[in-house]
């Protein structure tokens, strides 16, 4: 079939690799976000979907008006048999209508659970035992069309948000050509979501407010947050170190031992930092102070053994 892509980040790129690699379907265009500024010198800085597209010779579009009437009559020049979208933005009903075998997305969970933005970080953040992909039809609203094809994965107890990040990328792109594959055979049949009776999770966008450690809660739930935030955008919360208060990330942590810490009281022994909690303690790991490059806690800690009160908040 002729494919036209719609993604942005890296977790696209697989798939759009995988299709254009395919000898089974060839790929009339590719569509991304426009160029933002990006770094300290606010310089343009080019989607991975872009910079992959470029380098082999793809026929690129990137509107900066999903709705406009230009962007809609190119797509339709196109002729293409089916859209794919892969990490891109909500599409207006003009768009994803367009091919005659419709439009399907990859969404990195087992729908109907974790609709929304974030939901590999969220599967991990609320320890749950398994995950997935799933590929569905594209409707009006968000994640909640027919399923097409789905493949579940565990997550492991060593897991964080990057190492799940690419095990879901990996299957997460063979699950597309698959869904390919059957639409173009016509052996697949959409089935709507069953959402009745379920408790559902969803996936909200990742904000300042709920990446912050609340220390009050238990050593396990916010080891699940640090893991599940982990590499990216990273759990956070405040040190105090004597009278000044900066912003302390924590990409790496594990359970400690029962000591009778009170919340965000911290421990210091030789090469270690442990912290109290609702429920038990934490020993960190792997941090970054502001200011400062990421680091291990061994550095952190023979850094800072001058400072007479360090408290976490």
């Amino acid at each position: 079939m002729k494919v036209v892509f719609f993604g942005t980040p890296d977790f696209a790129v697989a798939s759009l690799k995988a299709i254009n690699e395919c000898m089974d379907h060839s790929i009339v265009g590719v569509v991304t976000s426009v160029d933002k500024p990006a770094g300290r010198g606010k310089k343009l800085r080019s989607s991975a979907v872009k910079n992959y597209a470029a380098e082999h010779k793809l026929h690129l579009l990137q509107p900066e008006n999903l709705k406009s009437n230009e962007f809609t009559s190119q797509l339709h020049d196109l002729s293409a048999d089916i859209f794919v979208v892969v990490a891109f933005r909500m599409m207006p009903k003009s768009i994803w209508s367009i091919p005659k075998q419709g439009t399907f997305n990859l969404h990195a969970s087992l729908l109907p659970q974790y609709r929304g933005a974030a939901p590999i970080n969220w599967a991990i953040i609320n320890d749950e035992k398994e995950t997935g992909v799933t590929t569905f039809l594209i409707d009006e609203k968000i994640d909640t069309g027919n399923i097409l094809l789905s493949q579940k994965i565990n997550i492991e107890k060593e897991d964080n948000a990057g190492s799940l990040y690419d095990k879901l990328m990996t299957i997460g792109k063979e699950l597309v050509i698959e869904t390919l594959n059957c639409i173009e055979s016509g052996v697949i049949k959409p089935i709507k979501q069953h959402v009745k009776d379920l408790e559902l999770k969803t996936a909200p966008k990742l904000n300042k407010e709920n990446t912050r450690i609340n220390w009050k809660k238990g050593a396990k739930e916010i080891n699940s947050l640090i893991k599940g935030l982990s590499p990216y955008p990273s759990a956070w919360c405040q040190i105090k170190l004597n009278d000044r208060l900066l912003n302390f990330k924590i990409f790496r942590a594990e359970i400690g031992e029962d000591l009778n810490l009170g919340a965000g009281e911290v421990l210091i022994g030789k090469n270690e930092l442990t912290v109290g909690t609702a429920s038990g303690t934490l020993k960190l790991l792997d941090i970054q102070l502001e200011g400062k490059r990421r680091a291990a806690i061994a550095d952190f800690v023979n850094g800072h053994k001058q400072f007479n009160e360090i408290i976490l908040i």
